[in-house]
């Protein structure tokens, strides 16, 4: 199976794949988990929901789309990690969430890096003027664990290749700043999706989002 054979090379290269079913049936989803994934993302609320409570409960579920502040409460006593904090506001209320569950939610800020503004996410100055000790202090029932880019809608591979290393830049600037806190454990870098996740690794992602080229094997 394309998509067990994927996981192990991945694997043995130290990256995670998360396995999206953005749209999929759970009967689709089910031969993935029965290959040995247990990583696998949505992009809405409503649909991990969903499929959370339809599939078995020791599915990692990442959440890889933009979240809603009012949404937060129907995923936090169960999400794996989210990647798309591109606000303070969501920050807060993920930390509230987080507290009322009695747990500790991991996160990845959203860096903005494409030529589309229709993309959400934080620009590199923003994200480190958020992404200090003194400020994640204040959320103690979040920790940050890297971050999350999406690259242009390009066929140009010289622009991607270039956004992915400026992800992987401020990536590295961001590990260097928290590795000296405790507020933080910088290790994931997740960028790259099925038109460009070899790019994506090449430049240092260490965890990708597949889900097209998943399903259509």
């Amino acid at each position: 199976m394309f998509a067990k054979t994927l996981h192990d090379e991945l694997h043995h290269q130290g990256v995670r794949l998360v396995a999206v079913t953005k749209n999929q049936t759970v009967e689709r989803i089910k031969p993935l988990y029965d290959a040995g994934l247990r990583h696998f993302g949505e992009n809405r609320v409503q649909e991990l929901v969903d499929k959370y409570e339809a599939l078995p409960k020791d599915i990692r579920w990442h959440l890889v789309g933009h979240l809603q502040t009012n949404k937060v409460k129907y995923i936090a006593p169960f999400i794996h990690l989210v990647h798309s904090v591109d606000s303070e506001k969501l920050l807060e209320e993920l930390n509230h969430q987080a507290v009322k569950n009695n747990r500790v939610i991991d996160c990845l800020l959203q860096l903005h890096v494409a030529r589309e503004e229709t993309k959400h996410g934080l620009s590199s100055g923003e994200m480190m003027r958020f992404a200090t000790e003194e400020n994640l202090k204040k959320y103690p029932n979040v920790r940050l664990r890297g971050l999350m880019t999406m690259a242009t809608n390009t066929d140009d591979d010289q622009q991607i290749r270039s956004e992915f290393l400026q992800a992987n830049d401020v990536y590295y600037m961001l590990k260097q700043r928290m590795d000296e806190t405790s507020v933080a454990e910088i290790d994931t870098l997740s960028m790259g999706m099925s038109g460009d996740y070899e790019t994506a690794i090449e430049c240092g992602a260490n965890m990708v989002r597949i889900g097209s080229l998943l399903f259509e094997s």
